[in-house]
């Protein structure tokens, strides 16, 4: 277990130095989760140094996932799958540091979690379900949920593309649920159009605007969904099984598991083309990968311990190993970015 401690005013002068650099990426810090009986949250600078430890007041256990952790301004949730619960920390906007905001009980066990607008999404096992967030914080109440379409346990992500959710289920299902003008889940579950004949375990996906890439793991494939319409398919080369992803601008990075690497594609319009198939290589088995700004988190696991490794991210979409932090346990799950870039809106 970590057994490293540093003081909530620790973590703001951290913080607070970080801000000051003038190198973008220093204005950050890069967060986990020990996924252990007692979750806690993990908070690291970009070199790789542990800042703090949260406890989220709940349990892990969560697998096969991504997404586990999700960021929006002021806002990050994490799962509690052991006991059916999401945390949501939030920025504290006078000392510039995050505290365990509320704990939202889920209908289901939770595997993975989103933000848009002015909502929390949740998807669990079985369920999908829309938590308004109001001045007073996230609503423990949904004001909308829908079962899916397999149900089985084998839900992997959620993401937000436009007026949907999309969702993966690994056994062999890719569906999107409708939001309302509000943003709350309404209707059924619909199967996207046009799935590929081989698909086998459909695993991690990344959205923006109207599109959303989805992994298709077992196929070695990563498809683009627009519009309810699988309308790319894009082979993964060398490299197998690439699980989870993660975008910024022109860059798709994908997380290859049973390979331990990550490979980079350069994306536009209808297009998903590898440039690099193997931008980086890992100790263990990529398990959630992270990309915003000009940073890049991977973690990864190789049977008996865990390691986030975080890298800067140049014009060319190369990666820069910054820092590597081992965590002594093989469960560590999700990973996110949280920047401080004066405005508090990260």
């Amino acid at each position: 277990m970590i057994n490293r401690f540093l003081g909530v005013g620790a973590v703001m002068l951290a913080i607070a130095a970080a801000a000051s650099a003038q190198d973008a990426n220093d204005r950050a810090v890069i967060v986990t989760a020990s996924n252990t009986a007692a979750n806690q949250l993990l908070i690291y600078s970009p070199a790789g140094t542990l800042l703090n430890v949260i406890p989220t007041q709940g349990q892990g256990g969560v697998s096969g996932n991504a997404g586990g952790i999700a960021q929006d301004h002021d806002r990050l949730a994490v799962v509690n799958f052991g006991s059916g619960n999401v945390s949501v920390f939030v920025k504290e906007f006078e000392h510039s540091a995050l505290r365990l905001e509320s704990v939202i009980p889920a209908l289901a066990s939770p595997v993975s979690v989103a933000f848009s607008g002015d909502h929390l999404y949740i998807l669990s096992t079985t369920r999908v379900e829309s938590h308004p967030i109001d001045g007073r914080g996230v609503s423990a109440g949904t004001d909308g949920t829908a079962g899916l379409l397999v149900a089985d346990g084998s839900a992997a992500q959620v993401g937000v593309v436009g007026g949907q959710l999309i969702i993966s289920e690994k056994s062999n299902v890719i569906e999107t649920v409708q939001l309302d003008r509000r943003g709350a889940v309404t209707g059924k579950a619909t199967l996207v159009n046009h799935i590929p004949a081989n698909v086998n375990a459909p695993f991690g996906l990344v959205t923006h605007g109207n599109d959303a890439y989805v992994t298709i793991a077992h196929a070695d494939e990563i498809s683009l969904v627009r519009n309810n319409d699988v309308l790319t398919v894009t082979g993964s080369g060398t490299q197998h099984a690439p699980c989870w992803l993660a975008l910024d601008g022109a860059f798709l990075f994908s997380a290859n598991s049973p390979s331990k690497t990550v490979s980079r594609y350069a994306v536009y319009g209808r297009v998903i083309t590898q440039d690099a198939a193997v931008a980086a290589t890992f100790a263990g088995n990529p398990t959630d990968i992270a990309y915003r700004a000009g940073l890049a988190a991977v973690v990864d696991a190789n049977g008996t311990v865990s390691h986030v490794s975080i890298f800067s991210v140049d014009g060319d979409g190369n990666l820069g190993l910054q820092g590597v932090a081992t965590i002594n346990n093989a469960a560590t799950n999700g990973v996110a970015i949280v920047r401080d870039d004066g405005d508090l809106d990260y």
